[in-house]
């Protein structure tokens, strides 16, 4: 408690601007009260000195005054100094100095000494911005050491004691492969005998890699609240500095904390930032390629037996160098990946336990409809449906809740003021029909599941949603061209009902033209290429760039088996529509009505005049 009253105690921090205000309100004081006086030099003579030296020719100049008084100065003056005697009554000046050749002038000079003219004009000029420099550098310095300006070496880590992470592996869902690796070490510092006395070590490192939002850190925190030990937390981007030198400085000081805390977890989130590569192109001063060595020299120098782990995070693990991932660094590489369908299930479940949740909530089929959503999705999704409960006034949080917090997820809110005109919104209801059909006249295809054309904030006017029975691994090649297919179907019912095409089809043959270029580079499904790899993919957990790895003649090739691919694709939509048009205008009549229909709506409509027609032929 007294730590937290003398923190409260502490005087607010100034700004450089405050301590700058204060200078130039005492330099404009100065210049108003001081110099003035300091400049206004004169000399009191008595008034037959003054005759004396008309007489004698000696006076230069003699200035104007208002108040009975005689102010001049002497040709002979090395000093320039002003005298002043007073004017006798009755006196006339301007008769007096007719006949000479005294120059007479209005305005008073203020003379100063030549020691304070050189104090005034270089000096004072000088100290003001040596005084200026150092209020600046000293703001500089506590912005970027802290209270203290030269703590530059120290790291910035946060100290967690054990019960403040507050997180064990209970709280952590869909990783366990990712948990199981990582008990070992849990039981490591918790009985290090038993290992020791087989001849094992405790591995120095372990880097979590995986895409963002599945819990890397989430992990690391929950490895620390299980061994019941201190946890330093730090990002890469911590440890770079403006100053030479002073990432590794933070390194050292990381290292030296953790010795003296062991056992400990130490999480660095980001390594890459102070991880990446090193090459010939980069000079011997480059300040993050010291903090690189200096992390590798300090993961090379502790004591593993210490019980001092070192958990690192990265979303780009092909960028970091070799000699950080080699045993003995990072003894462990474990991926977090995306979860699959069970373990969406069970993010869920931990995700609504602080939740009030009604008892008819689904989770299978809310995890059945969020495919390659991450942790952190799938958190959001719950708070989403919170939020919603409380705008529609329930205590509990109920499947429709969950459902359209999905929605809200994937494609945002509704858009109740869009304004689309009846003629787009026809347009809209047939491009969806148009997918949801195509997707039901083909096997392998995954089950209808929603219908909309109410426009979302995303920019989408309408969507069909699709949701897998099953978890799938693997896609053939036939699912792989019916998904094509699907996405050209929007186009394909435009072009068969208006024989018009709009841009709302945009982003569907983005993914088609995605998906058919990858059967051919990536996927060994081209008649033309068979089982090569034309193409190479890096930052797989950030979107998964690809660059074409063959010649430019080769990459023609692909781009025309690329347009053929997606051409018959279309042909086949067409095709599946033609054959089944009046249940395009059905359908389409149905949910332009609706404006938005369950994939059992659907299939009920679809189903209904084939039952029909299987009867007539019975009776027939």
């Amino acid at each position: 408690m007294e730590n937290k009253d003398t923190e409260q105690k502490k005087p607010p921090r100034r700004s450089f601007l405050y301590y700058y205000g204060i200078v130039m309100l005492v330099l404009l004081l100065l210049n108003i009260f001081v110099f003035p006086s300091l400049m206004d030099r004169t000399v009191e003579v008595r008034y037959d000195q003054f005759l004396t030296s008309l007489n004698e020719g000696n006076i230069e100049e003699v200035y104007e005054t208002t108040n009975e008084e005689v102010m001049y100065t002497l040709k002979d003056d090395e000093h320039r100094l002003v005298r002043k005697t007073g004017l006798p009554t009755g006196e006339n000046l301007a008769e007096r100095l007719e006949g000479t050749d005294v120059k007479f002038s209005k305005e008073i000079p203020t003379q100063a000494s030549p020691l304070l003219d050189v104090l005034i004009t270089w000096i004072m000029p000088l100290v003001f911005f040596v005084l200026i420099g150092q209020i600046m550098g000293r703001a500089m310095m506590k912005r970027m050491g802290g209270p203290n300006a030269m703590t530059f070496g120290k790291s910035n880590a946060k100290i967690y004691a054990e019960s403040e992470t507050g997180k064990t592996f209970a709280d952590v869902a869909g990783q366990e492969e990712a948990k199981d690796a990582l008990k070992e070490i849990v039981d490591f510092l918790h009985n290090p005998g038993k290992y020791a006395e087989i001849g094992a070590t405790l591995p120095k490192g372990a880097l979590l890699v995986g895409p963002p939002g599945t819990g890397k850190t989430l992990l690391a925190k929950a490895v620390a609240g299980e061994a019941h030990v201190p946890f330093f937390s730090i990002s890469g981007s911590e440890f770079v500095e403006m100053f030479v030198g002073m990432g590794a400085a933070k390194v050292r000081d990381l290292f030296k904390q953790a010795n003296e805390k062991a056992p400990c977890i130490v999480f660095i989130d980001e390594i890459d930032t102070i991880g990446k590569k090193r090459d010939g192109n980069m000079g011997g001063n480059d300040e993050r390629e010291q903090t690189l060595n200096q992390l590798l020299t300090e993961m090379d120098g502790f004591d593993g037996r210490k019980g001092v782990v070192i958990l690192a995070a990265t979303n780009r693990p092909e960028s970091l160098d070799k000699a950080l991932l080699r045993p003995g660094r990072f003894d462990r590489r474990i991926p977090v990946e995306l979860p699959d369908m069970r373990g969406r299930e069970a993010i869920l479940r931990v995700s609504a336990k602080n939740v009030k949740v009604d008892e008819t909530v689904d989770y299978n089929e809310i995890a059945r409809a969020t495919s390659g959503a991450s942790g952190a999705d799938l958190a959001n999704i719950v708070n989403e449906a919170a939020l919603r409960a409380v705008r529609m006034g329930r205590k509990t949080v109920s499947q429709q809740d969950l459902e359209e917090s999905v929605e809200v997820v994937i494609a945002g809110y509704q858009r109740k003021d869009a304004g689309v005109s009846m003629d787009e919104k026809k347009i809209v209801s047939y491009h969806e029909i148009g997918h949801a059909l195509v997707a039901a006249m083909q096997s392998h295809s995954a089950p209808v599941h929603k219908i909309t054309i109410i426009p979302r904030t995303s920019g989408a006017l309408g969507y069909t949603m699709q949701v897998e029975e099953d978890q799938r691994f693997l896609m053939s090649r036939e699912e792989a061209f019916n998904k094509i297919v699907t996405f050209t179907g929007g186009r394909a019912a435009e072009e068969l009902v208006f024989h018009s095409i709009t841009t709302g089809a945009s982003n569907d043959i983005e993914q088609a033209t995605k998906i058919a270029r990858a059967m051919v580079t990536r996927y060994g499904m081209s008649e033309q290429f068979g089982m090569v790899a034309l193409e190479t993919v890096t930052n797989q957990y950030l979107g998964g760039d690809a660059s074409l790895a063959c010649s430019e003649h080769t990459a023609m090739r692909i781009d025309e088996e690329v347009i053929d691919t997606v051409r018959r694709a279309h042909d086949r939509a067409v095709q599946i529509l033609k054959e089944n048009e009046e249940k395009l205008h059905e359908l389409a009549a149905y949910l332009l009505e609706k404006e938005t229909i369950t994939g059992e709506e659907f299939m009920e409509i679809l189903k209904a005049d084939s039952a029909g027609k299987q009867q007539e032929s019975q009776q027939n």
